[in-house]
């Protein structure tokens, strides 16, 4: 087990320059089985009022956790480099921990979707991930997007479920008649 100043990197992985996105990337160096820890974040955690007052490339460091509470690191390493993907292969397991979604090969870049930890516009931006099923921008929204909800049933962050099932609680309740006088 590798630790950096943010987190934990499974020795699998290698933190790499990447120029098409974020000018960083993970990789995995060997095979990666299904359900393998990948990176484990760590920082210091931020209300949404702080993070505000952040420049633009220290909010990028950021990963929601929780309603409008974030982990931001002040030490950039390759735990903080996991791109975005809408076709990703790792997913959250919790808060901040990472796992693989499918079984990886040597080489590809590990990505998840942001749409299952972000609930907030702060780190918003025109996709560029390349997948055949690329959403084309990346919002704060993209959790409620119900193909989204479906599809990473079990892996969006607990705060984000919280709100899915509200919203599915809302949708599924009876609709109430009004009462009328009879006469």
């Amino acid at each position: 087990m590798e630790a950096y100043p943010t987190g934990y990197v499974s020795p699998k992985l290698v933190g790499s320059d990447v120029s098409n996105k974020g000018n960083h990337g993970v990789f995995a160096l060997q095979h990666i089985g299904a359900g393998e820890l990948l990176v484990v974040w760590g920082g210091e955690i931020i209300a949404g009022e702080r993070l505000a007052e952040l420049p633009a490339e220290e909010r990028r460091l950021c990963l929601q956790v929780e309603e409008d509470l974030y982990l931001w690191t002040t030490h950039e390493g390759p735990a903080d480099w996991v791109n975005h993907s809408c076709e990703p292969n790792a997913g959250l397991s919790g808060q901040v921990a990472l796992v693989a979604l499918r079984d990886i090969d040597p080489g590809e870049e590990i990505c998840f979707d942001y749409a299952t930890s972000d609930g907030a516009p702060y780190d918003e931006f025109d996709c560029r991930c390349g997948a055949l099923a690329c959403r084309g921008r990346v919002t704060g929204d993209d959790w409620r997007r119900a193909e989204l909800q479906a599809r990473y049933r079990g892996l969006f962050s607990p705060y984000l479920q919280r709100r899915i099932d509200v919203l599915a609680a809302e949708r599924d309740a009876p609709r109430r008649r009004p009462v009328g006088r009879r006469g």
